[in-house]
């Protein structure tokens, strides 16, 4: 080959170009860190709002865990995300806060509404009959703690009872109050509910990705809240011992709902992210949600599904809660793991099912939702 004057300048100007981009690489590398070393410190430098600590920015694993034997197919496959800064409550909102937001307030939850027949049958399969008008009257789903024996499983309304009168000052029925349980988490919470909270404390609910992210702590891809081990369980969680539904050995220290903060937290210090009570997310409820998505990408800030699917219940948009709760067993209901996700209507409450909120930068920035 013949190398010309031409061919031999442009050879040197190219070598000077790669000694000029390999000069710069340091720096721009030096630049990148900078960058985020000051990100970092702005974002440790803000005070975290009372009751809230801090979750960094973080890549984590979503979904079934490598080793977890009670994994649901509506876990998998396991996927990268990546979540930005947020705040979150350490506990889940108790009964002394929504008291203050009702007291300043005045709203009524829709367990304490009189109930439409003509809304609810929209929901409900065509046909249902009507029931009596006795029946249709303001309460909530309590666990019917006098079970003496079931047919098996998969018939859940022989431990699930609609109780008139229960609702958030009444969790058990008209009888019941609860006075003296400032700490406890406020139960018999409909989606609605938990989102006029939000509005009034300008929070808003966490996605099923902040909630994981939240529960993993300063971990990444652990099957509970602690690490990997089940058996910690009973000093970590508030969850069903004995035999579901019948007996429940209270070796954990309660027999049923337990006052917040009556674990250690986890290592963000964020209290009962497992068991206890249900927590709702802003997420709708797609069964096959995790299927859809490209588990070889980082998904970036998930949003969760785009439409609701469950064919166990095709009539009523769902949205996703984490968390389990205390009636959590491994025989039945497992979900006192970070990855496991439930639903329920946006209707529903009931005495295991609570809400903690998050607040992220814009947010405080802005002081709104």
């Amino acid at each position: 080959m013949k190398y010309t004057k031409f061919t031999y300048i442009s050879l040197l100007l190219f070598s000077l170009a790669l000694i000029n981009c390999k000069n710069q690489e340091p720096s721009e590398n030096q630049d990148t860190e900078n960058k985020n070393k000051e990100i970092k410190d702005a974002t440790e430098a803000i005070t975290p709002p009372e009751g809230m600590v801090l979750i960094e920015e973080k890549i984590f694993l979503r979904g079934a865990k490598s080793g977890d034997a009670y994994a649901m197919p509506r876990e998998k496959p396991a996927h990268m995300v990546k979540v930005d800064a947020f705040f979150i409550d350490k506990t889940e909102v108790t009964n002394a806060q929504f008291r203050k937001f009702v007291d300043e307030t005045g709203y009524i939850t829709v367990a304490e509404r009189p109930i439409d027949w003509d809304e609810m049958k929209k929901e409900l399969p065509p046909n249902t009959p009507k029931p009596h008008d006795s029946i249709l009257q303001p309460g909530s789903l309590i666990f019917n703690k006098n079970v003496e024996g079931v047919v098996g499983m998969n018939n859940y309304s022989q431990w699930w009872t609609w109780k008139i009168g229960a609702n958030w000052k009444h969790p058990e029925g008209p009888e019941s109050s609860i006075e003296g349980k400032d700490n406890y988490p406020v139960v018999h919470i409909a989606y609605e509910d938990a989102l006029a909270y939000c509005k009034w404390a300008n929070r808003r609910l966490p996605t099923e990705a902040e909630w994981e992210s939240a529960a993993q702590g300063n971990n990444t891809d652990n099957i509970y809240t602690w690490g990997n081990e089940k058996e910690e369980i009973i000093n970590k969680a508030n969850t069903w011992q004995g035999q579901f539904p019948v007996k429940n050995i209270p070796s954990d220290g309660f027999s049923y709902l337990a006052p917040v903060k009556s674990y250690e937290p986890n290592s963000a210090g964020i209290y009962d992210m497992l068991g206890n009570v249900w927590e709702w997310t802003s997420d709708i409820y797609n069964e096959n949600y995790y299927i859809n998505i490209n588990s070889n990408e980082v998904v970036d800030n998930p949003k969760g599904a785009t439409s609701y699917y469950n064919p166990q219940n095709p009539y009523q948009v769902e949205m996703v809660m984490k968390g389990g709760s205390y009636l959590c067993h491994d025989s039945y209901c497992a979900s006192y793991r970070i990855s496991a996700r439930m639903s329920t209507s946006k209707d529903s409450g009931t005495d295991h099912l609570g809400f903690r909120t998050v607040l992220n930068f814009a947010m405080l920035k802005n002081n709104k939702p």
